[in-house]
């Protein structure tokens, strides 16, 4: 006789602002079903393709559900089954001596794999913190445009999406949300057809920008000229609103000089687009209070991507637009949320701390970390790596550099994992991992202002563990001895928030596991009156905490590290721009080996513009090679305007092993920093593309 069909509620863990409330039906200990859930505010009862999807993630026939050790060499992804025991003791073994030695020879890899608060960083920092191994800095996605809002607004803050559907102007700059952020296009589309303005800004033609009234395609990086051309135009046409600027910001006259070095004509020709564009964009700005931006990581993850969140975070206070709740810019809300970081991770366990914490290592420079031999300025050579929640031979930078660091046989590998990805092919340790709906865990969204609570739908697939529990093992055949290291996932969760902050009041964490969600108490126009969270409580153009960094503590605009201003003799050589946005139906690396979304996407492609083409003799479908100084991968090439002159455009991020050169984007991509937040600069690569 067959179990009862029983329903569960659960959260999307990816990397995506959207951050849904998911039902799921569950048969006989099957996930058979994952839809949107429709009390969820936010979520309306709809998923994306891909996480609607799940549970063919979840019971994937490659699903990995049994510990495994290597016996083949490194990276050709040769395991054999063992047991939880001897996978344990073969660790614990390697890294206590490492540990004994020389504990910062170890190190931690992860990022969004999970966006939970529970399985992503706290038995895991809490375990790496003890063992005084070295730290991580997480920088890999949004570090850029988060410094940009640190030092303007003071945190990650944002107006409310759902007040976007009221707007009259919204600018979708450097974003795609129907790729990224479908709920958000949700609300804009109930406002285009209120009558609302929609323009794109943005180096490509994407799917939203198809569906915008206008397409502003400036070159790739050069967003902080045209936000300071737009300032430009505001301060000297006085579209501005000067009681809001006396009260609530700092710096504006130090603002007005820099604005002033930026007139229309000198934006229009960095950034590539008519002298008019921009005045007639500012004009419409300036005159719309219900003016709405949204801001995504794509303009950030170049070299000035932290000066150019400034000067687009300058905007709304510059107009006044932050009065309106229908008014503002939205790039991350993740700062409303109280999370307690401390209370998580337990940085306090570090044997140096705080004087004289573990070094840290920049995660998108893991290629040349892990090459580095060791010195007095570096520190110790890594001889250990656990990586979870993330697959850096995919996505991080600079691929080859970063497959040879994970090639090297004298370094001690675990991964912890669902599937078989890239970076699991470099494993000395495999240790199967449990998927969301197989535990416990609480999130906050970067999309929108509730706190939700993910609870377990089925058993653990296979011999699938936790990370939490994983880290509890090691923590445990190691034989450490302090008790944070095995509290239990719920007392976890109960540590998550600040539950007596006031955008908490009334909610607990008993009540959140019985309600599935909370929103948080917040102000509809956040910053109407004011009460950005920076040191003077203002909006500040003019960053004091900046200046004290030896920085310019005005926004600016940086030239791409590679681009004809930046590095004109690079620029000769390789004269295309390249960024690898996000495929639709992938997330990061997430969902690459989903058959059905995968055979969606076909193949790796590039979109070359049709001069571009020419010049190379290129035609649409050949197989084209595409190079620079650090690598070259190969991809279809899709001739198309969508792609702007001297662009072109790869969706990414494919695993290595499922495209059919073995290669991806990341071959490209540099180590290069952002000059805000030590981020990484996927979009600021140049290229050449010649037939395959």
């Amino acid at each position: 006789m067959n179990a009862p069909t029983e329903f569960a509620r659960a959260v999307c863990p990816h990397d995506c602002p959207d951050t849904c409330a998911m039902r799921v039906t569950v048969e006989n200990g099957r996930a058979i079903k994952v839809v949107g859930d429709p009390d969820h505010p936010p979520t309306q009862g709809a998923l994306c393709t891909k996480v609607s999807r799940y549970a063919e993630r979840v019971h994937h026939p490659h699903r990995l559900t049994t510990p495994m050790k290597r016996v083949g060499p490194k990276g050709e992804g040769r395991f054999e089954p063992i047991s939880w025991d001897e996978a344990y003791e073969l660790a614990a073994a390697r890294l206590s001596e490492i540990a004994n030695r020389t504990p910062e020879a170890i190190m931690p890899y992860s990022y969004a794999g999970t966006m939970g608060l529970v399985q992503g960083d706290s038995i895991a920092q809490r375990f790496f913190h003890k063992l005084g191994a070295s730290q991580l800095d997480r920088t890999i996605c949004a570090a850029a445009g988060a410094a940009g809002l640190k030092y303007t607004y003071g945190a990650s803050l944002g107006m409310l999406t759902e007040f976007f559907a009221e707007s009259e102007v919204v600018l979708i700059w450097g974003s795609n949300p129907i790729a990224s952020n479908l709920h958000f296009w949700t609300r804009v589309q109930e406002a285009k057809r209120r009558g609302a303005r929609l323009i794109a800004i943005d180096p490509y033609r994407s799917l939203t920008a198809e569906k915008c009234h206008q397409h502003i395609a400036l070159k790739p990086g050069t967003d902080g000229a045209l936000a300071l051309g737009i300032i430009n135009v505001l301060i000297t046409e006085n579209l501005l609103d000067h009681a809001y600027i006396d009260a609530h910001t700092l710096g504006f006259a130090e603002l007005k000089v820099r604005a002033l070095s930026y007139p229309p004509s000198r934006a229009a020709q960095i950034c590539g687009v008519d002298e008019q564009v921009i005045v007639d964009l500012a004009r419409l700005y300036g005159s719309t209070k219900k003016a709405a931006i949204r801001m995504n990581y794509g303009l950030q993850r170049v070299r000035g991507g932290g000066n150019a969140v400034r000067a687009i975070a300058c905007l709304p206070a510059l107009t006044g637009a932050w009065r309106e709740r229908a008014g503002g810019v939205l790039l991350s809300s993740g700062g409303w949320a109280p999370v307690d970081s401390h209370a998580l991770q337990r940085p306090d366990l570090m044997p140096g701390w705080p004087a004289k914490p573990a070094r840290a290592i920049n995660m998108n420079a893991i290629g040349d970390a892990l090459l580095h031999p060791g010195d007095a300025v570096f520190g110790p050579k890594v001889e250990a790596i656990i990586v979870y929640n993330s697959n850096p031979v995919a996505v991080a930078p600079d691929s080859e550099r970063v497959a040879a660091g994970f090639a090297r046989e004298d370094l001690f590998t675990i991964v912890l994992e669902h599937f078989q990805t890239d970076t699991a092919d470099y494993a000395d340790l495999l240790l199967p991992a449990t998927t969301q709906l197989e535990h416990l865990d609480v999130h906050k969204s970067y999309g929108h202002t509730h706190v939700m609570v993910n609870l377990p739908a089925i058993a653990p697939v296979g011999d699938a563990r936790p990370n939490t529990e994983i880290f509890r093992g090691l923590a445990r055949h190691m034989g450490l001895q302090e008790p944070a290291l095995y509290d239990s996932d719920d007392a976890i969760a109960q540590s998550a928030f600040r539950w007596n902050d006031a955008t908490l009041q009334g909610v607990s964490w008993d009540s959140l596991k019985k309600t599935g969600w909370a929103k948080l108490n917040l102000p509809e126009a956040p910053f109407a009156e004011g009460g950005f969270r920076t040191p003077s409580g203002k909006c500040e153009f003019f960053s004091e905490r900046l200046a004290q960094q030896g920085l310019d503590p005005l926004p600016d605009y940086l030239p791409p590290y590679e681009s004809a201003d930046g590095a004109p003799e690079l620029a000769a050589r390789y004269p295309l721009a390249m960024i690898s946005p996000p495929a639709r139906n992938f997330l990061n690396s997430t969902f690459v080996n989903v058959e059905s979304l995968r055979s969606t996407e076909g193949e790796p492609h590039l979109d070359i513009h049709p001069a571009d083409a020419q010049q190379r003799n290129i035609a649409d479908g050949m197989q084209v090679r595409i190079f620079n100084d650090r690598g070259a991968m190969q991809a279809r090439a899709r001739v198309t305007d969508k792609a702007r002159q001297g662009l072109v455009v790869g969706l990414s991020i494919w695993w290595k092993k499922l495209a059919p050169d073995g290669r991806n984007a990341n071959q490209v991509t540099s180590q290069a920093l952002t000059d805000l937040g030590g981020s990484a600069t996927f979009y600021d690569c140049l290229v050449e593309v010649e037939r395959a």
